[in-house]
């Protein structure tokens, strides 16, 4: 069989099994077995076990759980309503005022979250009844949520980052500083843009609260201190050196259970739910991991990857048209996956095309975080949107039309960060220096 046959096939097997209703981990263990039995000689189940014992033994993998843990924690505080009050004294003098609440809270808390969905239905939960009751446009504040949403994708830490990590043999430390200047400008890409658009539609937005002296200002936002030293210790400790990503999670969860005592949310109650969510959580991604695991070696024996890497080289693309290739691609498959599954399915074909075109792979982390993030608002099955539409009731397609102008501004940040790679490179560099 050639290779076009070969990869309709797979292809077909794995809408096929998909569309039957079979989760997607167990969903590419199959199409992999498949492609195994069918078309190399080693024994599929001797393969299948090796694979999935090895990539769920790995150690590097035990931050995931742990980070995911530390969100669920923090998801069942007060810290949501606390948030509020303290960035609101702050934004009033900005063109968009309290708009800006989405963009600065989602910000914040990707940095303890790690999950898009997460940050935008805590972040949600809060800013949509306060900017519904103050009589901001529920287009522009429903927009801004469901593509700010997206930065706990990539500021770290962010739980795609380590399965790229993962798969991509890349060091995760240096995946969450390189994330991090560029999960600044495309926060501030996003404040650019409702600071714009609130100037043209001054109408639409509400007078000022009143004003508050600095002393009370600074006492509303003493609660956000406990969640900033939070991220500056997990962070910190990975950028200083002192600690590795896992360590570095570890510190996280007994951070984020010491917040939860002291704002008295801490219950048997709290912790059994946040332990159990975030179990649930893992269990489905390590899944995921185990079937592509074993996918990427089964399409190793058959050889698809290295042909399709050498396809790729013939057709003589620059970098540049291979990027947007690739965003392309990735964009179209967020139709129809989530983030992560995206990045472990395509990850064992893609790499070897990224390395013949001479791509360095910490910068490409954060490109496919960025693309990931582009798909998370791509209708129709893009996290956000859903998550949007179980706060808002709104139809889809409304969604999706209030969110576009934050999607191109992703497009945006992908090119910036092509053509100026040291956004992504020059924190790492420093760290390794």
């Amino acid at each position: 069989m050639n290779d076009i046959a070969v990869t309709g096939l797979l292809i077909a097997a794995l809408f096929l099994i998909l569309a039957s209703g079979v989760w997607i981990g167990l969903t590419l263990s199959g199409v992999a077995w498949i492609g195994m039995e069918l078309l190399s000689t080693r024994p599929a189940g001797d393969a299948m076990a090796v694979t999935i014992w090895g990539s769920s033994s790995s150690w590097t993998l035990t931050a995931l759980p742990l980070f995911i843990w530390m969100g669920e924690i923090l998801f069942r505080t007060r810290l949501s309503q606390d948030m509020f009050r303290g960035l609101a004294p702050w934004m009033q003098r900005l063109p968009g005022r309290l708009l800006h609440t989405n963009v600065i809270g989602c910000a914040i808390f990707a940095a303890v979250s790690g999950s898009s969905a997460a940050t935008c239905a805590t972040i949600g939960k809060m800013s949509l009844p306060e900017l519904a009751k103050r009589g901001y446009p529920d287009r522009m504040a429903v927009g801004s949520l469901a593509g700010a949403g997206t930065l706990g994708l990539l500021i770290p830490p962010s739980i795609i980052m380590i399965v790229y990590g993962v798969i991509a043999d890349v060091s995760i430390a240096e995946l969450f500083i390189a994330g991090v200047v560029p999960g600044i400008l495309l926060a501030l890409l996003f404040s650019g843009y409702i600071a714009v658009w609130s100037l043209r539609n001054r109408h639409l937005i509400p007078p000022r609260d009143a004003s508050l002296t600095l002393a009370e200002k600074l006492r509303e936002s003493k609660s956000l201190i406990p969640i900033i030293l939070l991220i500056l210790a997990v962070l910190g400790s990975i950028y200083a050196g002192i600690a590795t990503a896992t360590e570095a999670a570890a510190l996280g969860v007994v951070g984020a259970l010491v917040i939860s005592a002291l704002q008295g949310s801490l219950d048997w109650a709290t912790f059994r739910s946040s332990l159990m969510g975030g179990t649930r959580l893992y269990c489905m991604i390590a899944l995921i991991l185990a079937g592509a695991s074993f996918l990427t070696l089964s399409m190793g024996y058959i050889g698809l990857p290295r042909h399709l890497a050498e396809w790729i080289a013939s057709l003589g693309l620059s970098q540049f048209q291979l990027i947007l290739m690739l965003a392309a691609f990735y964009a179209l498959l967020g139709c129809f996956l989530d983030g992560i599954s995206m990045v472990v399915l395509t990850m064992g074909v893609i790499m070897p095309t990224i390395q013949k075109a001479g791509i360095d792979p910490l910068w490409f982390g954060i490109f496919i975080v960025l693309v990931v993030e582009m798909a998370q608002i791509t209708p129709p099955v893009g996290f956000n949107l859903f998550v949007m539409q179980g706060m808002t009731g709104r139809e889809i397609t409304w969604i999706a039309r209030a969110t576009l102008p934050f999607f191109l501004l992703m497009g945006t940040a992908i090119l910036l960060v092509f053509f100026f790679p040291q956004i992504v490179t020059f924190l790492p560099a420093q760290m390794r220096g």
